[in-house]
């Protein structure tokens, strides 16, 4: 008899945390690896927020906290959407969650029917594509390329609507290419969805502060669409706090209270110490933050700097990203080629022989939808970035 479900026998693992997990047996074994998989920042919390942190405990902050999340941290991140974005929102249309991850899963599922469609511009977050299963939705894939800046137009967006179509899905700034969707790429996507009134938007905004070209501009802004939008946003990248687990979403009021409804049965309320350190993450004011400014200006010059490395090895094709901290790089010049030991047949090939012949870790793009390319976070120091490199180009310069 068959033990486990179809449905987690139809999931598949991470390709992020395979391949982390892939250098850390070669670490294991004494090798040095380079790790440009990983998809965090390599900086720490600012303090104010542990000093919060240490506070809620001291304070016998330590209980179940409301399902949606406390009220005091709802609150302020409606007024951080009214300051930041220029968007009203009421506490009650905030839902606080255990990452941004879990608010997107809460939206697919309070949304999507078996057989829905639900529109994905690729590349696109490699999570994704499980979670649209999970919901017994199809993802509906739109393809882009790196000269295309890895952005879909809306000719695109509309040739892939049908009467099926429930959610469009989409990440700015974007992991994996770093692709930020300016005020003009949304005025063009939302002339389009303004005329699908029962197509409902999911706007994953978890890298809104690492941008480094223009300022953050949400597709909610534009009044037709705000009432079907949730916007997916949390404290991990912009803050420095991926093991504090904790995301939000903002939504119209129906939907708000369903994924409150769903999340009352799965996971209940987050955390209340890291609700307490993100209430005082959410009010701190970036642009005057020293810790933040140190570590959005120390991400653009490792971009910058990696960049210039790639583009001076031959067969990789790169653009340059407007945010986040990923490099998703074309790098089929090289399937067909082989050394004495292997050929190069696809993303995944190129990867598993710059981490056994380099060791440096990077993700197949295959992952996130666009097997020709692979990503390279510049989550790590610049001196990892420029070894890095010339391990890369002088592994690939061996074969032919």
């Amino acid at each position: 008899m068959k033990v486990l479900s179809d449905r987690i026998s139809n999931l598949s693992e991470s390709a992020t945390l395979e391949m982390t997990r892939k250098s850390s047996e070669l670490k294991a074994k004494g090798f040095d690896v380079i790790n440009l998989s990983i998809g965090e920042p390599d900086f720490n919390t600012p303090d104010c927020i542990k000093d919060a942190a240490k506070k809620a405990i001291d304070d016998n902050q330590t209980h179940y906290t409301p399902v949606a999340g406390i009220q005091e941290l709802r609150q302020a991140i409606a007024e951080k959407l009214k300051k930041d974005n220029g968007l009203e929102y009421t506490f009650q249309q905030i839902i606080v969650s255990n990452g941004a991850k879990q608010s997107i899963a809460n939206a697919l599922l309070c949304l999507v029917n078996p057989g829905d469609e639900v529109i994905v511009p690729a590349p696109y977050w490699v999570s994704y594509p499980e979670m649209i299963k999970l919901a017994e939705g199809k993802m509906v894939e739109i393809p882009t390329t790196v000269h295309s800046g890895f952005k879909p137009t809306p000719k695109q967006i509309e040739a892939a609507i049908t009467p099926k179509t429930k959610v469009f899905l989409f990440n700015s700034p974007n992991n994996p290419s770093g692709a930020v969707f300016t005020e003009e790429d949304l005025k063009g996507i939302a002339g389009v969805l303004k005329k699908y009134p029962n197509i409902y938007i999911i706007s994953d905004e978890i890298y809104e502060y690492l941008n480094y070209t223009c300022g953050h501009t949400s597709i909610a802004k534009f009044d037709d669409l705000k009432d079907r939008t949730i916007i997916v946003n949390g404290v991990s990248k912009g803050f420095a706090m991926t093991g504090w687990r904790i995301g939000y979403m903002a939504a119209p009021l129906e939907i708000a209270k369903a994924c409150d409804t769903l999340q009352g049965q799965i996971t209940s309320g987050a955390s209340s110490i890291s609700q307490l350190a993100s209430l005082r993450a959410v009010k701190i004011e970036p642009c005057t933050s020293d810790e933040m400014q140190k570590m959005i200006s120390t991400f653009k010059t490792r971009r910058d700097l990696l960049l210039e490395k790639l583009n001076e090895i031959p067969g990789i094709i790169s653009n340059t990203p407007e945010g986040a901290f990923y490099v998703f790089a074309n790098i089929a010049d090289y399937y067909g080629k082989s050394n004495s030991a292997m050929t190069i047949k696809n993303d995944v090939d190129f990867c598993l022989f710059l981490l056994e012949k380099a060791h440096v870790a990077v993700v197949p793009g295959g992952a996130f939808g666009n097997g020709n390319c692979v990503r390279f976070s510049y989550a790590t120091s610049s001196d990892k970035l420029v070894k890095a490199a010339e391990r890369i180009k002088e592994a690939l310069a061996g074969l032919s």
